[in-house]
């Protein structure tokens, strides 16, 4: 009897040294860019600095005279709002479910990334509409609502929030608003937020198309930083993360350069 509760308790141990070892190898690539987002003074920054540009850009064209209202567009994750939280209950927990994310999303506490209201009271107080395009999927609207509003952000309702419902093509929602008002800024986390040519395109495809828009980038187009996930990310892999993350790994070590 005790030499099969030993083995019994060896297994276990064998079997939670190899669990835990597989969280740490599934996660730890996305540990650092978590923790860069929330301890670093320079992640603070940099949100900052996009948003001054975003406010010295939309003066500038509250000089211009226009036909249409002025609108600007802004992502939500990691835009307006920080989810480094999730990430961080991602890496603890191995969690990461669509209904994961559905929880996080419900709980409505995501933070303000810096700089995102002060930038967009500016712009409700100066009578430009605002509208905030996520690939979210409208299942989330009442969380999301509830996020934003408990905030503060202006303009915060579903005539204004503009999620996914069959497709994630952004463009789309892009150009209903467009029917109606001048984009004047795009603001986002993630290329796509501002053109889908960046759409399921390889590393070299995204560089060369972001040459090409260089002059568009502290104009008319403000990125925030984001190492968390993204497109880019997506990139590596070929385009998709069902992949098994011995293979994801492989492909990061393939990507890196040295000399």
């Amino acid at each position: 009897m005790k030499k099969t509760i030993l083995i019994i308790l060896l297994f276990l141990i064998v079997f939670s040294g190899q669990l835990c070892g597989e969280i740490q190898s599934t996660h730890r690539a996305l540990l650092m860019a978590t923790l860069w987002h929330q301890t670093s003074a320079e992640y603070r920054a940099l949100a900052y600095q996009a948003y001054n540009i975003a406010k010295l850009r939309l003066e500038e064209e509250l000089k211009i005279s226009r036909e249409k209202k002025r609108a600007v567009i802004v992502d939500i994750d990691e835009t307006v709002l920080d989810n480094s939280l999730y990430e961080g209950k991602i890496i603890k927990y191995g969690i990461g479910s669509n209904q994961d994310f559905d929880n996080w999303v419900n709980l409505a506490i995501g933070e303000p990334v810096p700089g995102a209201l002060e930038f967009l009271q500016y712009a409700h107080e100066n009578n430009v509409e605002i509208f905030y395009i996520s690939n979210r999927s409208l299942r989330h609207m009442d969380g999301t609502l509830k996020n934003l509003q408990k905030l503060r952000f202006p303009q915060a309702d579903e005539e204004h929030i503009l999620l996914r419902d069959k497709s994630s093509d952004k463009g789309i929602r892009r150009n209903m608003v467009a029917e109606n008002y001048e984009i004047v800024l795009l603001i986002g986390d993630n290329l796509i937020d501002f053109d889908d040519i960046f759409r399921k395109k390889n590393i070299e495809e995204r560089f060369n198309w972001a040459d090409s828009l260089k002059a568009e980038f502290g104009k008319r187009f403000v990125i925030l930083p984001n190492s968390m996930y993204g497109e880019w990310e997506k990139s590596l892999y070929g385009g998709t993360r069902r992949i098994p993350e011995e293979e994801k790994e492989k492909k990061r070590l393939e990507h890196l350069k040295s000399y």
